[in-house]
């Protein structure tokens, strides 16, 4: 957005052409006063468009990451980024989060190659030193089309640039290869890169989605930068040579005082040189640097010209430099003692004084709130003059008042706000009051001395500044506090999960007809001369079932859950078709109870709510958040329920998180504004006082009265909010089941929303089921719920699905990393200094309290609470509200926090012994942190001492995976979602689900409801189209699809297409991702058209028989006389024509050989489908 006027204001004040002129002469130093924060950004970007590049460095991420989205609100991009410091771990780690080492590689690249103008950053990753930017820029690799390139020399080099080879590639850091293509996520980039080669020569370079993996366009040139930070050297020699030398010397200091600590000094060093021995470059080991690159450098020695260094209230930042500073010597010092660090592995880090030397080369401004400080020398100190201002916190009228001094002193007056629908209502508002407001897209000219204009745009802090006659107000002084943070340039990954069929050898499948069986792969093989593929499953007594993939409709993945081994069948018995029989009655009792429930409520006439008011809107805007898809839909859907005359029964999934609370706030706001009472009914006393504490905060500046009533309230307390809550004077009433006692009645109930049903006890669900059929019902679940059973039940359940996380949220930083006390010292000395709060998860009761005791002395100044299921519930939920309330520091707790919990102060989780909890558990755990527009950290710790079985090192494998949201991802969010399932269904259902498996059961819960419908069943599980039979070799082979996962998946998909557009699309995708097709893989293309095409013009099968292969029609065709005479004369020779039992025709075809007999019968096709409907040519 252009705000070309606001930069000019700046760039013709006495105080930048002070600054410029100082800077122009060369002072070392110059410092800028009376500058509020607001400002800041905005002179940033007035000085980036007349001078040499900008670092601007403040004391934290937090500030460095506001300060650059304040610079890029104002106006086109002029290369800002934002560059994080890298992670101080006191020890190696298996695998991390990659969104930290891709920014960095990203804003390296970016300026050795002249394309960042400002960087901002923060004191933390200005000590952080950095290979020389000579040997980085030798690193990149530049591919262009056109250009030639020896192939396994480049796959040489992205290996030891760390690339990692993936049979997809989904995250940054993979690297997939099939026949001429190589797919590469670089570490950094937006979007993955396919390249395609000919030869050696690169013939298109085409960005793909990692979700879809389709081409989404094509390049001219990419740029590959190292997967792996730091970078690894050109020569590991002669730092291998220091490293062991440095190794020997601290070794043999060591066995005189510790022996212990030079033992393990030997085995971890011995580790590590035996890797870089072999040219392995460890992940993250920033610490290597030192002996690696003896010259290192520092952040402005990457500009391609010297920088100006803009310091954010520098006294601030050398307070936070000493403290990091001796952070990391207090971490160093116990390493060294311990025997897991070198004394040379603290040089990768400047310190102050050295800093301060370093940055002595550069010209430097200070940017302060206060004037001269003792400790402050500079050369030239200006005065801006400018002021913060209060916040209105919404009130109109005050604003009002203020304006209108602001007006009669000439004033240009200026209000941003980040969202459009928030700027009208504020417009109107204002009118109302009698205030002229003008509003305009963007500043790129002045708006008049005393004119109020509202504008578009995200400022953090609005600020008033008398010497240019200026006052911008932000969402901050309009509305309160607000928490939109700047979303980080994250690379997009995965995506929505909406297949289960992730099919590996080993896994238990179940076939429709013959029930549970274990897949052991694809197989080859050659039936009467034809080659073809074919799923193996193994029975029960080792009974082995070939199903051809035609058939692959009929097989699915047994899905039943994390940890539940099936039994398996035996193939001809009638067990199974008894056990499916059981489920299918079960399913159609259930389908019938909802359905009763669904058609009784649609007969009964409920309160239809008015639509939304004013107040709702403003209520609305009120949210500091933008909504997201999902979120708007759900709203939408609860209203639509609430304004017809029928009671809603809606029920609310999505994750812990999502935004499930805003849509029942606003279901709330909409019922009260009617007259109307809420109930909110959760299942503990901690969560009511949550919720209570929520809707307190944004039901503040309404007359709504709130009320809690829980245990925690006493005796008299009850009784009074009871009675007010009888006589009417309470609107929302927030509590546990004491709200379903007899005690309690309404005056007039309008809607209750009840939060995890599911934990509710039997004789709470009784009572909450009779409320359905008289008042509005939104029932909310944190456990999400698959969208195959979402849509198995539509039409007897109303449900909304919030599937996607709020987009401004930054990702968790993850960490797969070896057990320490160091760590666990560090992380949460870390989250106490930014005054934040820390879970630690332990999963044993047994000796809990002990683990307790060990944190509170690697911490002493730490508040420590415990906190488990076997405590009694009273001293568990105080504990737990003690915690919410900031009276401890760190919960050492169960997985107990999984459930429900929503404390934004909390952003840091350590789990202990992470390989013995289900990924599910691991996805879910995690989402407890990273509430904010603060940096969250998650740490899974495994022993180091502990041999891991094969699960747990599959586990911890998959949670690598999960760290970069790739397929261990999935895996997590899918035993969740069963999980969900399994908590919708109920017990007896579950039962049910694991006896056929998820998909089957859905499928058959489907078919029940559609029947009790009437509508029908759903389409026959086959393979549409005619039935083909011909003896041509048609699969997938494994030099195209090497992976069999895929394979199946193709397999699934070419079996279920439907019209031959679609099976354009699969084929276009096939190209696409795999290249050209081999004759096997063309042939079986063919054979899906034709089976398409012989479907649509109603023949029923296509058959090969000695010589000759037979079209049969069915009844309905419109093939006449005069139509066959026409096809005889196109195919001269080769057709012949029966109707005998309806009409056949023969096609001719001993001279051709397998391909050219699909190409004609396809030609024959489609020729017959012209003539039908000459409108498809």
């Amino acid at each position: 957005m252009d705000h070309y006027g606001l930069l000019q204001i700046i760039r013709e004040s006495t105080q930048f052409h002070m600054l410029a002129e100082g800077l122009r002469q060369g002072l070392p130093e110059q410092q800028l006063y009376d500058l509020p924060e607001g400002l800041r950004g905005l002179w940033v970007r007035a000085m980036a468009e007349e001078f040499r590049p900008l670092l601007v460095v403040t004391a934290g991420p937090e500030e460095a990451q506001r300060l650059a989205s304040d610079v890029e609100a104002f106006g086109p991009d002029v290369g800002v980024d934002y560059l994080p410091a890298p992670e101080l771990l006191p020890v190696g780690f298996y695998a991390h989060s990659p969104e930290v080492p891709a920014q960095r590689i990203r804003v390296m690249q970016g300026l050795v190659r002249g394309r960042v103008r400002v960087l901002v950053t923060d004191v933390g990753a200005l000590a952080a030193k950095l290979p020389p930017p000579e040997v980085f820029s030798r690193s990149l690799i530049i591919l262009r089309v056109g250009q030639n390139v020896e192939r396994e020399e480049l796959l040489e080099r992205l290996a030891r640039l760390g690339y990692r080879r993936e049979e997809m590639v989904e995250a940054p850091g993979h690297l997939a290869v099939r026949g001429g293509l190589i797919d590469i996520y670089p570490l950094g980039a937006e979007e993955p890169v396919r390249v395609e080669f000919f030869g050696d020569e690169i013939e298109s370079l085409r960005p793909f989605d990692p979700a879809t993996q389709r081409s989404v366009g094509e390049l001219e040139e990419i740029v590959i930068t190292p997967a792996v930070v730091p970078v690894a050297p050109e020569d590991f020699r002669p730092g291998l040579d220091l490293l062991r030398k440095e190794f020997q010397q601290t070794s043999a200091r060591l066995k005189k005082s510790r022996p212990e600590a030079a033992r393990e000094l030997e085995e971890r060093m011995g580790v590590l040189l035996a890797r870089l021995e072999a040219g392995d470059w460890p992940e993250g080991v920033m610490s290597l640097q030192p002996f690696f690159y003896p010259r290192q450098a520092i952040l402005p020695d990457y500009f391609n010209r010297p920088p100006i260094i803009i310091l954010d209230e520098p006294l601030r930042l050398k307070e936070e430099a000493k403290r990091l500073e001796k952070q990391r010597l207090e971490i160093l010092t116990q390493m060294l003692e311990g025997g897991q660090a070198l004394p040379s592995q603290g040089l990768a880090y400047a310190g102050v004084e050295e800093m301060e030397n370093l940055l002595a080369k550069y010209q430097r401004l200070y940017f302060t709130l206060l004037p001269r400080r003792a400790g402050l020398q500079v050369r030239q100190a200006i005065g801006v003059g400018a002021q913060g201002l209060p916040s209105f916190q919404g009130k109109v009228g005050l604003l009002v008042q203020e304006l209108g001094r602001w007006r009669r002193q000439g004033y240009r007056i200026i209000l941003m706000a980040a969202d459009s629908g928030r700027l009208e209502a504020l417009r109107q508002n204002l009118a109302s009051e009698g205030v002229e407001v003008a509003a305009r897209q963007d500043l790129s000219s002045l708006p008049p001395p005393g004119q109020v204009t509202v504008v578009p745009g995200h400022l953090r802090q609005g600020f008033s500044w008398p010497q240019a006659k200026l006052v911008i107000l932000g969402d901050a002084e309009l509305y309160g506090p607000v928490r939109r943070p700047r979303r980080p340039k994250t690379p997009r990954v995965g995506g929505k999960i909406t297949s289960f069929t992730d099919l590996k050898e080993g896994d238990y499948v179940v076939h429709v007809n013959h029930g549970i069986g274990r897949y052991l792969g694809i197989r080859q093989l050659e039936v009467g001369g034809v080659k073809k593929d074919y799923l193996l499953i193994q029975y029960a007594g080792n009974d082995r079932l070939y199903v051809p993939v035609d058939q692959i409709s009929l097989v699915q993945k047994y899905i039943g859950g994390e940890g539940h081994v099936p039994r398996l069948y035996r193939l001809g018995g009638n067990e199974w078709a008894k056990v499916k029989g059981r489920v299918q009655e079960a399913v159609r009792a259930m389908a019938e109870e909802l359905l009763t429930l669904y058609a009784t409520r649609e007969t009964v006439r409920g309160h239809a709510f008015s639509p939304d008011t004013p107040w709702q809107r403003e209520f609305e805007e009120a949210f500091p958040y933008t909504e997201t898809p999902d979120q708007l839909k759900a709203i939408a859907e609860v209203k639509a329920d609430m304004e017809r005359p029928k009671p809603m029964d809606r029920l609310l999934c999505g994750d812990v998180g999502y935004g499930k609370t805003e849509v029942a706030l606003r279901a709330a706001f909409k019922a009260v504004m009617d007259g109307k009472q809420v109930a909110v009914l959760v299942p503990t006393t901690v969560l009511a006082q949550q919720h209570y504490n929520t809707f307190k905060e944004r039901f503040g500046p309404y007359p709504v009265k709130v009320a809690v009533l829980s245990r925690f309230s006493s005796p008299r307390e009850q009784r009074e909010t009871v009675e007010a809550l009888a006589r009417g004077d309470i609107d929302i009433i927030i509590g546990t089941h004491r709200l379903l006692s007899e005690d309690v009645a309404f005056k007039d109930l309008g809607l209750v929303i009840i939060d995890e049903e599911q934990r509710f006890g039997v004789a709470h669900k009784e009572k909450l089921k009779q409320l359905r059929y008289t008042v509005d019902v939104l029932t909310m679940t944190a456990t999400p719920i698959p969208r195959t059973l979402h849509m198995a039940l539509a039409g007897v359940r109303d449900m909304s699905l919030i599937e996607t996380p709020p987009e401004d949220r930054y990702p968790v930083q993850t960490y797969v990393v070896e057990y320490s006390p160091e760590l666990v010292r560090e992380a949460i000395r870390r989250e106490l200094d930014r005054g934040g709060q820390v879970y630690y998860v332990h999963n044993r009761v047994a000796d809990i309290d002990h683990v307790a005791f060990t944190v509170q002395q690697l911490v002493p100044e730490a508040r420590i609470a415990v906190a488990h299921g076997q405590m009694a519930e009273e001293d568990l939920e105080a504990v737990m509200l003690d915690f919410i309330e900031g009276h401890y520091d760190v919960l050492v707790c169960t997985t107990i926090i999984e459930n429900g919990l929503d404390i934004q102060n909390v952003n840091t989780l350590i789990v202990d012994e992470a390989d013995t909890l289900g990924l599910a558990q691991l996805y879910q755990l995690r989402g407890r942190v990273g509430r904010t527009n603060r940096l969250a950290y998650a740490y899974f710790t495994y022993r180091p001492d502990k041999v891991l079985g094969e699960v747990a090192e599959k586990r911890l494998a998959a949670i690598r995976e999960f760290t970069a949201l790739g397929s261990g991802y999935k895996i997590a969010l899918r035993d969740l979602q069963l999980r969900g399932a399994g908590n919708f269904l109920g017990p007896e259902q579950h039962g049910h689900m694991l006896a056929v498996g998820f998909d089957l059961y859905c499928q058959l819960l489907e078919e029940a409801v559609r029947k009790l419908r009437g509508k029908g069943l759903p389409e026959r599980k086959q393979p549409p189209g005619a039935s083909v039979e011909l003896n041509v070799d048609n699969y997938l082979s494994d030099d195209y699809i090497p992976d069999a996962a895929l394979k199946m998946e193709f397999y699934q998909r070419l079996m279920a297409a439907k019209e031959p557009a679609e099976l354009d699309e699969i084929t276009a995708e096939m190209i696409d991702r795999f290249g050209t097709p081999p004759r096997a893989v063309e042939n079986l293309l063919l054979m899906t058209r034709i089976r398409l095409l012989a479907g649509e013009l109603g023949i029923l099968h296509v058959q090969q028989r000695s010589g000759e292969v037979e079209l049969k029609f069915g009844s309905g065709h419109r093939l006449k006389g005069e139509k066959l005479l026409q096809l005889s004369q196109i195919f001269p020779r080769r057709l012949s024509f029966s109707s005998a039992g309806g009409l056949s025709i023969r096609v001719k075809i001993r001279d051709l050989e397998q391909h050219a007999l699909l190409k004609l019968l396809e030609q024959l096709l489609s020729s017959i489908r012209n003539m039908i409907w000459p409108e498809a040519r």
